[in-house]
């Protein structure tokens, strides 16, 4: 049961960090109400967080994080669907 404010949510599942364990691994969704890409990733270390600023602020609404290149499919995958949903949202 959702509480007063929250809204239902459905993510279409694509995949797990294939070379980490279940509990801690990198995952990549679709949110298949709004097409958008939903990643769980690791959190970026401090000289990768800095070299990030040089571009801009991180505001605190946002986080950079780490995917490895072994989830690409995965990912592709979920680009994939997402593109195809958000042009049906359109």
């Amino acid at each position: 049961m959702l509480d007063a404010g929250e809204v239902a949510m459905s993510l279409l599942f694509f995949g797990k960090d294939p070379d980490t364990d279940e509990d801690h691994c990198p995952t990549a969704w679709v949110d298949d109400q709004n097409a958008d890409l939903v990643l769980q990733g690791w959190k970026a270390d401090d000289a990768t967080e800095k070299r990030c600023l040089e571009f801009g602020p991180i505001p605190d609404t946002e986080a950079v994080i780490r995917i490895p290149a072994r989830m690409v499919a995965q990912i592709r995958k979920a680009c994939d669907a997402a593109e195809r949903s958000a042009a049906e949202l359109r």
